[in-house]
């Protein structure tokens, strides 16, 4: 089906203005401005008035959990989050269960999200201590990149082997994307907060998360990783950034296009802040840790000021009975958020006067552009026909009853945006509409420019 939409706030490329677009065969086919007359035959029309067009979120940065733990999530009910929160297109990372260190592994996912997402997908391809041969092989122009873990996570995935890293840093044909903490200092910590919990002197509650992956583990691990791109030439991207010292190794005044070392954070590092763990807990226990109020404020001074190049989800389902232990040694990290963070990003954006027009190069131009994505990422014609209609005069109180999560909670809930993502096209196709799908819809396939 082919799609009018009229009387749209159209927000690209830094601009935000009045008009509308034709979405025809799975494309943008024409952009009209306000001055201009054009009413296409055997289309659907949707008015948009009063409510924003912006280009459909690219999330460079999620766990879906498939294959192997599709007890708390997979790729049909993540997907199906995502478009509801305006997102069209994913990269999905690789500690899956079995882990994605193989091309035929990677393939076998890519052959699960064919027949299961709704949105647009890609799959980093992980690193170990012994598959350079299988890396190597990755075609760029197929895959979105080359997942690093510096400090392990979950899966625990880590590439510690300082002559593997090089090489890998040398020889990856693809961007590489990085979890970067110090595994020593973690491990030092970590032994030192549970001897103090053993000893009945602490509590071992959630509180002890930036105590034990510090902003020092967080540092060290991306200055190494930093001097590494500088040293081999490569395409480096270090994923949720949450402390002030490592956006000094960042330069804000190159343009991005130029760059070959770049800086995601995620909205949790902007929305919270250790004070949080007193009431959400271990809802918001994350890798890295949630880190001070100082830290904080900077990341939003790095956001304003060009260190921060994209925001991603990190994404990261978990059972609530993993989540809610007794124990910060058991609870497990990470937390559902794809629904929701577009919405509350823009509502934090204008608070800390940043406008839509901002968070879209954040969250859509600025992916697109990074990983070379074809033909999408920005509203042009010609291009794949990506977009979210964005309501932001909206009241929506977010809950767990109204998560499409598979896990079915939220650390959001009781939360309320006046921003809500109504409409959603993944390839011209209408896959979501103020709370209905049209499960009939694929995504597909993300293809990369070199």
């Amino acid at each position: 089906m082919n799609y009018f939409i009229i009387n749209a706030s159209v927000v690209n490329e830094g601009e935000i203005f009045t008009a509308d677009v034709f979405i025809s065969n799975g494309v943008i086919s024409k952009i009209v401005g306000k001055n201009e007359t054009f009413r296409p035959e055997n289309a659907q029309i949707i008015d948009a008035k009063g409510k924003y067009l912006i280009p459909g979120v690219i999330d460079e940065h999620v766990h879906f959990r498939e294959p192997g733990m599709t007890v708390k999530a997979d790729i049909y009910s993540e997907s199906r989050a995502a478009v509801a929160g305006g997102v069209t297109s994913y990269m999905e990372m690789p500690n899956t269960v079995p882990q994605t260190t193989t091309q035929a592994l990677l393939q076998e996912k890519f052959d699960l999200a064919a027949e299961k997402s709704l949105a647009n997908y890609s799959f980093y391809i992980g690193a170990t201590n012994d598959n350079l041969s299988e890396i190597v092989k990755t075609d760029p122009t197929m895959v979105c990149g080359v997942k690093l873990f510096m400090g392990s996570s979950t899966g625990n995935m880590l590439v510690d082997n300082a002559s593997v890293l090089e090489t890998l840093f040398r020889e990856s044909p693809c961007l590489i994307a990085a979890h970067c903490e110090d595994e020593e200092i973690i491990k030092r910590n970590t032994l030192y907060y549970k001897e103090l919990v053993e000893k009945h002197e602490i509590v071992a509650d959630a509180n002890l998360h930036p105590l034990v992956r510090t902003e020092e583990a967080c540092y060290r691990s991306t200055e190494k990783a930093v001097a590494l791109a500088q040293k081999t030439g490569a395409r480096l991207h270090v994923m949720h950034i949450s402390t002030r010292a490592e956006l000094l190794l960042f330069n804000p005044d190159t343009p991005l296009v130029d760059k070959k070392i770049t800086a995601e954070t995620c909205p949790h590092y902007l929305l919270f802040d250790d004070r949080d763990y007193a009431h959400l807990g271990f809802a918001i226990k994350c890798n890295p840790a949630i880190k001070s109020a100082h830290d904080k404020r900077a990341i939003w001074r790095g956001v304003k000021d060009g260190y921060i190049d994209t925001i991603g989800s990190d994404h990261a389902p978990h059972l609530r009975e993993e989540k809610f232990t007794d124990s910060y040694f058991t609870a497990k990290s990470g937390f559902p958020s794809i629904q929701h963070n577009f919405a509350l990003m823009a509502d934090n954006f204008k608070r800390n006067n940043l406008s839509i027009a901002d968070l879209v190069t954040l969250m859509c131009h600025n992916p697109a552009q990074l990983y070379r994505t074809d033909r999408r990422g920005f509203i042009r014609e010609g291009y794949h026909a990506d977009l979210a209609i964005v309501d932001m005069e909206a009241n929506d109180l977010i809950t767990h009853e109204k998560v499409y999560y598979k896990c079915g909670w939220t650390p959001y809930d009781g939360m309320t945006t006046r921003t809500k993502v109504t409409h959603t096209f993944v390839n011209g196709n209408l896959v979501y509409e103020n709370g209905r799908f049209n499960e009939e819809c694929r995504g597909e396939r993300l293809l990369f420019r070199q």
